[in-house]
């Protein structure tokens, strides 16, 4: 199970941040992280599997928001966090 307060409290930028993307991403890596755990034992939990893919699109989508408005908080935000970058996106 995972401490959804002590998570918002790490990536929050003021007391009541409880939606700003970083929080967001946050949150669904604590999800997605834990459900990988439940996958690794229970192989044939095909509905799990679907909810897994969903929220790693769902973090995809605002990892991409966040690379286009924010770069420094993006970069900060995935080596925290511990995840793969993608290449840059130039526009």
């Amino acid at each position: 199970m995972i401490d959804k307060k002590a998570t918002i409290d790490a990536h929050a930028k003021s007391d009541k941040d409880t939606g700003s993307t970083a929080v967001q991403v946050a949150l669904l890596s604590a999800r997605i992280n834990n459900l990988g755990v439940h996958l690794a034992e229970n192989k044939k939990d095909k509905h799990g599997q679907r909810g897994l893919q969903l929220m790693n699109g769902q973090r995809r989508r605002l990892l991409k928001y966040l690379e286009r408005t924010n770069y420094d908080e993006y970069i900060a935000l995935t080596d925290q966090l511990k995840i793969r970058r993608g290449q840059r996106i130039v526009r």
